[in-house]
């Protein structure tokens, strides 16, 4: 019996929440990765198979919430954002909850305010060796709300076993994203590191295995990402891969792949094992399932993609650029995004920069189709804010079936 969460039912939704639940109880074993279709008449959406929030969401959402509710005469801090969803961060402060940094981990409010009897939550994220330390040093404890994803946490074991075994861990994520400091450090503490953000960048690692680029090429391309005393004549001689959980589990087997054959290339396939760590074991299966499910949903087309959640959301924008390669999409942070049937403001990938496009949602066919809408979201994403934009949708559609017959298949 998988486990389940009390999650405060304001980010639950009568829609979405319902086809979910319908589908896990037709699906037990997950084999079925085919969309949901919910099709209200002149509109249909087919939404993603997995999405929302993944098991690690669910256990930091739960213990920030009875932390709130077993503390409610004590100080309520949070390291950083819980995690990267507007909504929630939002309704934690509304609820008193301080932040202690920024998700680029400035600080919002010093160390100092801090006293031995507050409470410390650590993010979904996790956090630095180096944070648990000061705060330690101050009296502060970290165990009793420590949200960090068991996910992580057995990234950061392994790291540490192979690290233990004198080999060099490479971390496939983005440097400054929490979830990757936190990592670097945990690793550092028994392992040279050094971080590639992708397969571009992987392949320039591959040229120093190989021999065919020294030193100076890279700390002059890894510049900022690699440990103290780094030295790629020594440290790249027995290396293991994992990754930050959000990043693109297909681009992370890639890079195991590319990064193998260097070793292959540089000291023979027979001499592999005592070169190349195994760590397929640390692949978060919920971001796969996540980017599986996506890939099934766009394979049934559509004429628009809409996927919501958290504009610093890195496992989001995973899922926005495996819709954006087959068909228009629209990554935005919530219903109010849509600002009507002809203009939506949404995040570019891109240019990194919220902007507005006109005429972005087609209102009819020529053929008398109904207009089909990809629908998902990020790990982070609570459902009731895809309930707001499918309801959203829905409203700006004339003579559309209502929401208890759409629902009947999934009751």
């Amino acid at each position: 019996m998988p486990r389940t969460f009390n999650i405060p039912r304001f980010y639950e939704s009568p829609i979405i929440s319902t086809v979910k639940a319908s589908r896990r109880s037709m699906d037990t074993r997950k084999r079925d990765l085919s969309p949901s279709v919910l099709d209200f008449g002149p509109v249909r959406f087919k939404i993603a198979r997995h999405f929302g929030f993944c098991y690690g969401v669910e256990n930091a959402v739960e213990i920030a919430y009875r932390a709130l509710e077993e503390n409610p005469n004590k100080r309520i801090f949070l390291l950083s954002e819980i995690i990267h969803n507007p909504r929630v961060n939002e309704n934690l402060r509304y609820n008193g909850v301080q932040f202690l940094s920024d998700t680029e981990g400035n600080p919002l409010l010093p160390f100092d305010v801090l006293v031995p009897e507050d409470v410390v939550i650590v993010p979904a994220f996790g956090t630095t060796l180096e944070v648990e330390k000061e705060l330690n040093a101050r009296g502060v404890t970290l165990s009793s709300y420590n949200t960090t994803c068991p996910f992580v946490e057995k990234v950061w074991k392994r790291s540490q076993e192979i690290g233990k075994q004198d080999y060099t861990v490479v971390v496939h994520g983005k440097r400054y994203h929490e979830e990757t400091r936190a990592t670097f450090s945990h690793a550092q503490a028994e392992a040279p590191v050094v971080v590639v953000r992708d397969l571009a960048e992987a392949k320039e690692l591959t040229k120093v295995i190989r021999g065919e680029a020294d030193a100076d090429f890279f700390f002059e391309k890894f510049e900022d990402r690699y440990t103290e005393g780094f030295h790629p004549d020594t440290h790249l001689k027995r290396i293991g891969v994992v990754n930050q959980t959000t990043m693109l589990a297909t681009e992370t087997q890639a890079i195991a792949d590319l990064l193998r054959q260097a070793i292959i290339a540089r000291y023979g396939e027979e001499n592999i094992a005592d070169h190349f760590a195994d760590t397929k074991d640390t692949l978060c299966y919920a971001t796969k399932e996540n980017q599986d499910a996506t890939l099934a949903l766009i394979a049934e087309g559509g004429d628009v993609a809409v996927v919501v959640g958290g504009y610093n959301s890195s496992n989001t924008s995973h899922l926005v650029e495996l819709c954006e390669d087959r068909l228009p999409t629209y990554f935005v942070r919530d219903a109010e995004e849509m600002l009507s049937p002809k203009r939506i403001r949404h995040l570019s990938l891109e240019t990194k920069q919220v902007q507005i496009t006109e005429d972005w949602l087609p209102t009819q066919h020529p053929n008398g189709n109904p207009i089909d809408i990809v629908l998902t979201a990020g790990a982070s994403c609570p459902d009731i804010l895809l309930d707001e934009v499918l309801r959203r949708i829905v409203g700006w559609f004339p003579d559309t079936r209502s929401v208890e017959d759409v629902l009947a298949p999934y009751e």
